[in-house]
């Protein structure tokens, strides 16, 4: 049977351009289907939204040919700050820092904003032979056969190919047409997301700040005086705070954000997102894979979103890249099985250790409050437990693909 390319992808976020520009390399034949039209996202000017990209993955855009486009407009990581407390009362005394200086392989990772990176994966999308880019379309249907699988479009085009995978988010429709049930909840918070100005340098350092409500996430931007914020609140006080004009907004920042850069101001749009884990049952059904959020929507304390995507891109591009060259139908069940054994476990460990970090620290119990503070005191002075915990969120450690040592397939 013919097919019009080897392998489709819905979505065409980061994850899907990420692993069509991978599979590619390996000699596949991709079209992504992206619902959004791509100049408008590629032409935007700044708005504060930007990716912590961890060494990992850092290595992974260097070897699908996309980080040199964006290195140098990327703001490296140096030190993690992390501490517990409440609005207007500042930190707890206990606070724990991660410094890159622990480990070899240089900065922990880097801040990068999301209309750079698009950019970037738009015009290695576009320069790349393999690779075929279908904006403004939408895939409303998809049927399986014994060796292909076709997607009808919104507009009525049918196209055909060996696998169909999954970038499209939480609400993936290629999860639901393929049967895939999802298991999660709600954590009745939502983040306010928008860039800030400081007056004072923030020198490569990222802050967590912990609250009963949520936590507070500061990430340095490239040039020193910008940070980008992720301020997770119950959800109806966010909606209340989203709803006050400029100037009230600030005055519901200030408390919880601190002095410590100095003078803050608005400096990007203002966003919200509500939050919740989401959670595939299974990662692949007959001719089918879940890459991102599409099998795991997780929680941004630890800013691991986009990094745990692209573990399943290099994993899965292995895989089929593998598969191909020894023969296999790179879309039989059997094939897909051996991503699902791979990525499954570690991404769900994962979600389920942020929800628990989550709801160990969004809260005010006085008992959780002084174990949760006598740890961050107790690992601050265990050097050996501190780097491995620099070098998970760096993503040096476990069964690691390819791709995330830099390594072409």
């Amino acid at each position: 049977m013919a097919h019009d390319t080897d392998i489709l992808i819905a979505g065409g976020g980061l994850n899907g351009p990420a692993l069509a520009l991978a599979l590619a390399d390996g000699g596949f034949r991709v079209t992504v289907i992206d619902a959004r039209p791509a100049p408008a996202r590629a032409e935007r000017g700044f708005d504060g939204r930007a990716y912590a990209l961890a060494i990992a993955s850092r290595r992974l855009l260097t070897a699908i040919g996309v980080w040199p486009a964006v290195g140098a407009l990327a703001q490296p990581i140096l030190k993690i700050v992390t501490s517990d407390g409440r609005p207007g009362e500042g930190a707890a005394p206990f606070f724990l820092t991660f410094d890159h200086a622990e480990i070899e392989e240089g900065p922990m990772g880097f801040m990068v904003e999301d209309r750079h990176l698009y950019a970037a994966f738009l015009a290695a999308m576009a320069a790349h032979p393999n690779v075929t880019l279908l904006s403004g379309e939408k895939v409303v249907a998809q049927e399986v056969a014994p060796a292909s699988v076709t997607v009808t479009l919104a507009s009525g085009r049918a196209l055909t190919g060996h696998l169909l995978v999954g970038c499209d988010g939480r609400g993936s429709g290629t999860a639901v047409r393929a049967g895939i049930r999802r298991t999660g909840h709600g954590y009745g918070q939502t983040a306010l997301v928008t860039a800030i100005r400081h007056e004072k340098p923030h020198e490569g350092v990222a802050h967590q700040f912990f609250m009963p409500s949520g936590p507070l996430a500061i990430l340095p931007l490239a040039g020193g005086f910008h940070s980008s914020i992720v301020w997770s609140e119950e959800s109806a006080q966010a909606e209340g705070i989203q709803a006050l004009d400029d100037a009230g907004y600030l005055a519901a920042l200030r408390p919880r954000f601190g002095d410590f850069l100095g003078d803050i101001a608005l400096a990007g749009d203002r966003f919200t997102y509500p939050l919740s884990l989401s959670l595939a049952e299974r990662y692949i059904a007959p001719r089918v894979a879940l890459a991102g959020d599409a099998a795991h929507g997780v929680h941004p304390i630890a800013g691991q979103g986009l990094n745990l995507g692209l573990r399943d891109v290099a994993a899965l591009a292995e895989v089929l890249v593998g598969a191909a060259r020894r023969g296999e139908d790179a879309g039989a069940i059997d094939v897909l099985e051996r991503y699902q054994r791979w990525r499954r476990f570690d991404s769900n460990a994962l979600a389920l250790g942020m929800d628990g970090v989550n709801r160990l620290f969004s809260n005010d119990n006085p008992v959780l409050r002084g174990l949760r503070d006598l740890g961050m005191g107790l690992v601050a002075q265990a050097g050996p437990l501190r780097r491995a915990f620099i070098r998970e969120a760096a993503g040096l450690d476990g069964d690691l693909p390819r791709l995330l040592t830099g390594r072409a397939l």
